[in-house]
This record gives C-alpha cells, structure tokens and sequence, in this order.
C-alpha cells in the first residue's frame, strides 16, 4: 500500500484496502479476547480460596462470557478453504412449483437479506426476474461482508418447501423448490481466460429501477459465453458500460465454478461417486405442514424453530456443515 502506484488500480487497491481492515479487526479481537483471558485468571488466582462469594459471581459472569465469545470466534477457524474469505454471488433459481417455487424463492431472498443484515453486510442485486403472478423467477446476488463466501457456501443446492399452499383454493399441502448457487467474487485469475470472440453481448431495456432513463435506454446486458452456452446478465447498475462489468465478474465466477467441478470430478473419479450442485442434490427441508422442522440432509441437523430460521436464524446451519465438511476431508 505505501507503494506509489498502488492506487492506479481502484478496484484491486480497494480489495487489498478491505482485506487489511479485515486483517487488523481480527487481529484485534483476538488481542481483547486475550487480555480478557488474563484478566479472568488473575481474578481466578485470588480467589484460589474461594472465599469471596461476590468475586465468585464476578468470575462465573466472566467466564460465560468469554466462552460466548470463543464459541463465536472459533465459527472462523472453520473457513480453512481459499476463498472463504471472499465476497460471494448468490443466485436463486425457482424450481418445480409453480407459484408456490415463485413465492418459496422470494421467501429465501427475504431469509438471506435478514442474516446478512444482522452481519452489516451490503447486498447489492445483480440481476432480477419476477413471477409472472407472484415470487420471483431468478435473482442473483452480491454479498460484500468479511467471510460471506465461506459462510453462504453452505447453502448451494436444492432447499425444499412443503405447506399449505396460499395459492391452492382447496388448501392442500404442496411441495415447491428453489435452487441456491453460492459462488465467491473473484478477481482476474490466471486459470480463466475469456477470449472476446467466445463472447456475445446483447443489449436490452432495463426492467427495474432507474426512472425514465433506464426505460429509454439499452443499459442493462446479457453475456453469452458460445462454448459453454453459460449466459449471465445484469441490469441494476446505472450504466451500460457498468451493467458489462459486472457480468463480466458473474461470467468469471461462473467459469472458475466449472474449472473447479471439474477439477474436483478428475479426483473424485479416483475415489468413486461424484455429486455436483444440481437438482437432485436436495440439501435441506423446510416443513411447515402438518409439523415445523427445518432439516438439513447433509449433516442431520434439524430445528423446530422454524419462524426463526426464515427470518435468518441460519447460524447454526452453517455452524454444522462447516464443521461436518472438516470431518470428511479428513477422512
């Protein structure tokens, strides 16, 4: 940073800036969580005795606080992959269901935009497409927050819905899906090169907000990537020129994530089963009807308490993947 030309380059100067904050905050929260440490073993050490049924009290509150704080702390130990620690693109498709798919993905939108609130971390929409009724179709997501990749990675898959459906006359119990793709906000890599010939580029109107100028203007854009038939879009910035650059990341992410299936598969194929992210791999239920319980497959997890998973009570989700997937790279 102390370099004369390290500004030259906004976005990457911008990266480095963030991730040497996020270097010093939590550097700094681990140097308060030891000086509280010592500060509790010294009480500890005059109360040997434990005499003082009040400095009893002082050392008991302490201590549950602190194991609060490492319990908390120690979620981070679990991002031990490359790119935990990066920004993330989310993206939710509506599956088989019809309206209640429509209605079922804005519900997890509403659940992701909570945990991310309670996190400080700004949500931005890349792209979106509405029900025809109700719901949304596809929305995709950038999530800016220390650690929000290694955090949302847990969700990528298939989240199945069962209730009553608000749309069904007879009040019958219906199943809808939704797709999560969850995937890290990269900078250029050297594993993906995109040649501009491979590209086609479309304009078109913009759908969503931006007053009179969006509707009159071609701003928002739609990238086809011809080899991999892979197509990205965006349409909420203010600009064309703006619109292009943020596809041209979505399409990156979207590459890196089949360079890394596929580097993933070469291995697996030495080992027996692979299973990618697509439809048939459902990793959590949500059942509303004729019980609550909110269960994910991969790890046996499972809440009654399922008012607050929906309003982002997703910790302890996560908490149980992560910990689940440093098992089985173990193994």
């Amino acid at each position: 940073m102390t370099q004369l030309d390290f500004w030259q380059d906004q976005e990457t100067a911008k990266n480095k800036s963030k991730k040497l904050n996020n270097l010093k905050e939590e550097i700094l929260t681990w140097e308060k969580l030891i000086q509280e440490t010592n500060d509790l073993l010294e009480i500890s050490f005059l109360d040997k005795e434990a005499k003082d049924i009040s400095l009893r009290k002082e050392i008991e509150k302490k201590l549950f606080s602190l194991e609060k704080k490492f319990e908390y702390f120690e979620f981070f130990i679990l991002f031990n992959q490359k790119y935990d620690s990066y920004n993330a693109i989310v993206n939710i498709h509506a599956g088989a269901g019809g309206d209640d798919a429509q209605d079922w993905t804005e519900m997890l939108l509403r659940m992701y935009l909570k945990f991310c609130e309670k996190r400080k971390w700004q949500v931005k929409i890349i792209e979106e497409s509405k029900g025809t009724e109700t719901g949304i179709k596809n929305i995709t997501l950038e999530i800016q927050g220390n650690f929000a990749y290694g955090f949302l990675k847990s969700e990528a898959g298939v989240h199945r819905l069962v209730r009553i459906s608000p749309f069904d006359a007879e009040k019958m119990r219906h199943t809808s899906f939704a797709l999560v793709e969850a995937l890290p906000e990269l900078e250029e890599l050297k594993e993906i090169e995109i040649d501009p010939e491979n590209l086609r580029i479309d304009t078109y109107l913009a759908s969503g907000h931006g007053g009179q100028n969006v509707q009159k203007t071609e701003t928002a854009v739609r990238i086809t990537h011809l080899p991999t038939k892979i197509v990205v879009s965006c349409q909420n910035e203010r600009s064309q020129s703006q619109n292009k650059e943020m596809a041209m990341k979505y399409l990156q992410t979207k590459l890196f994530q089949q360079y890394l299936i596929k580097q993933q598969k070469e291995k697996q194929d030495l080992k027996g089963e692979f299973k990618p992210v697509e439809w048939g791999s459902q990793i959590r239920s949500y059942v509303l009807h004729p019980y609550q319980m909110v269960k994910d497959h991969r790890t046996n997890y499972e809440t009654n308490d399922t008012e607050a998973v929906l309003n982002g009570g997703i910790d302890e989700f996560i908490d149980a993947y992560l910990r689940h997937s440093i098992k089985t790279q173990e193994t």
